[in-house]
């Protein structure tokens, strides 16, 4: 029987490059010269550093692009509110959403029950299971899961016949 998974992935390697190259682009900028200002990771949680609310939307501006050239799915993040820290300092948390959360598996799956397709959905922990009988069938639950989710990260893979 055919079928399908849908995750929710971040590959963690490229992540990493990519705040690399933001820090490294952050401290050659001229408007960033003498001041404080950096990303840090733990896990699955950014944390940008700076001195004012303008330099952490700059800060940003330098990341999701380089994200995006890592082939990092922006949609992943789930930015915080800016927060003073010590002194004049701010800072800000981007969490970095990673697996399906129950809430939106079970929107998902009852989307799939609704739209009348002859499949069967199953959450499989932070991930959606889909079987069908002929793969045109779960290639129209794709389209339509893509359609419906469009602000959502989600991937299509393990395709097996």
């Amino acid at each position: 029987m055919p079928s399908f998974d849908i995750t929710s992935e971040v590959d963690l390697v490229a992540l990493g490059n990519a705040l690399d190259m933001a820090n490294r682009k952050i401290t050659n900028r001229y408007d960033f010269k003498g001041v404080d200002a950096r990303i840090e990771r733990t896990d699955k949680l950014l944390t940008l550093h700076a001195d004012s609310d303008f330099q952490i939307r700059q800060m940003k501006d330098i990341l999701l692009p380089e994200m995006t050239a890592k082939k990092v799915d922006v949609r992943c993040l789930e930015h915080g509110e800016t927060k003073k820290a010590a002194g004049n300092r701010v800072q800000q948390e981007i969490r970095v959403k990673i697996g399906i959360e129950q809430e939106l598996a079970k929107k998902i799956v009852k989307r799939i029950k609704d739209g009348k397709f002859k499949v069967q959905a199953s959450i499989q922990g932070d991930s959606v299971r889909v079987n069908g009988a002929k793969r045109d069938v779960l290639q129209e639950v794709i389209a339509d899961i893509r359609k419906v989710f469009p602000d959502e990260a989600l991937q299509y893979g393990n395709f097996r016949d």
